[in-house]
């Protein structure tokens, strides 16, 4: 709150002020680190921390469910195919993006294998870090990224329904937006330690978080 002297009128600023809170601007200026207070959370409503944890959680679930039918050592690659390697085989007999299709048909499906785990290490990380709220907005992007290369894979296969996936996008974007590895994840836990530090793990972490 301020007053101003020349006309004396109270204004309040439009941002509150705590000693010890996260900053809602996401500056993350490592040389504030004395008694000067930063603003509160942009979310300042336990229900509001409390809910976006709990999405954050059910997402990483969700990613680590979804690794049950991506089945090493051969990812549904037989005769006749499915799991993945089926799913992977519908970017081109059920084409959504020429340019796509013509990538999966001639550099994925003859290294399938390689893919095949990187797929399963990508998802199991998201589903993990997401889980623990450890980088959780570099992962809410990969998140988003992983979406749409499923989309691109199979959006035009029977039963599918588009909005499946644009609902999977704009939860992992607003968990990139709302940071929500801060609330009761590590990101959260590990900030605080971090913002000061000038090493550049911590940085990084800082920025991933």
């Amino acid at each position: 709150m301020g007053l101003n002297k020349r006309s004396g009128v109270i204004f309040m600023a439009s941002t509150e002020y705590a000693p010890d809170t996260d900053n809602p601007t996401d500056t993350d200026n490592p040389t504030d680190t004395g008694d000067t207070a930063r603003p509160v959370s942009f979310l300042p409503s336990r229900i509001d921390r409390a809910v976006i944890a709990v999405v954050r959680v059910g997402v990483g679930l969700l990613w680590l469910q979804n690794l049950g039918w991506k089945t090493p050592p051969n990812f549904g690659k037989g005769d006749p195919p499915g799991g993945l390697y089926l799913s992977t085989t519908y970017a081109v007999s059920h084409e959504v993006l020429h340019p796509y299709a013509l990538l999966v048909n001639q550099v994925v499906l003859p290294n399938f294998t390689f893919f095949a785990w990187m797929v399963l290490l990508v998802e199991a990380s998201l589903g993990a870090f997401l889980t623990f709220g450890l980088a959780t907005r570099f992962w809410a992007l990969v998140g988003m990224a992983q979406t749409v290369v499923i989309m691109l894979s199979v959006l035009n296969a029977p039963n599918e329904w588009i909005w499946s996936y644009l609902l999977m996008v704009l939860v992992h974007a607003a968990l990139f937006a709302t940071a929500a590895g801060r609330y009761a994840g590590l990101d959260g836990v590990l900030r605080p330690a971090c913002l000061p530090s000038q090493s550049w793990l911590p940085r990084l972490l800082v920025r991933v978080s």
